[in-house]
């Protein structure tokens, strides 16, 4: 398992159905050691933060392999006019991640950097920016149906992160997956 980039990114307006909202989604990729605090990546903003960042959400976690999925729904629903490679942080993820999925992490696990420890804590729940950002109105919905939600962070030992890192999954109490969690918001967005 591996980092792949490491995606930080400023708060900024977003034109949403004619109204300007601010917003951290776009992250884009940064080079070299990062620090990691208790609230997260040195240098990362989040617009909402009842929503985003605090100690429970200091970080998002987005497995790199949903992006060739996302670009196939996004070509599908006609939103993209080219066929192009959504890049790294193009979710609004901080830790673009190799190797591991949903299906394979649960609220409690750990993952063993070689300077910082993040412990899981819960599914990704998109909003209206999510689907502005894919480009198409069942954007949200499509995540947590299709189960490609990624999952929120807390820092366990802060430190330091550096794209291009292995890492280590280590497993907690394993009593909710995240898969499990994010199937119970399923009947929230099937509305």
């Amino acid at each position: 398992m591996q980092l792949l980039s490491l995606n930080l990114g400023t708060v900024r307006p977003l034109m949403i159905d004619g109204r300007r909202i601010m917003t951290a989604i776009g992250k884009a990729p940064v080079a070299g050691p990062v620090a990691v605090g208790r609230l997260g990546l040195a240098g990362d903003e989040q617009a909402d933060p009842s929503v985003h960042g605090g100690l429970d959400k200091a970080i998002y976690a987005w497995p790199g392999e949903h992006y060739a999925w996302w670009q196939a729904q996004r070509r599908e629903r006609g939103t993209s006019l080219f066929d192009e490679t959504l890049p790294a942080g193009f979710a609004g993820e901080n830790l673009t991640l190799q190797g591991l999925d949903e299906q394979q992490v649960w609220v409690g696990d750990e993952l063993h950097f070689p300077d910082c420890v993040l412990r899981v804590t819960q599914p990704r729940e998109p909003c209206f920016k999510f689907n502005a950002v894919m480009g198409y109105a069942q954007a949200a919905r499509d995540m947590v149906t299709s189960g490609r939600s990624g999952w929120y962070l807390a820092v366990q030992q802060p430190g330091t992160l550096e794209a291009g890192q292995p890492f280590e999954l280590r497993a907690g109490s394993r009593s909710v997956g995240i898969a499990q969690a994010l199937a119970g918001k399923r009947h929230k967005h099937l509305r």
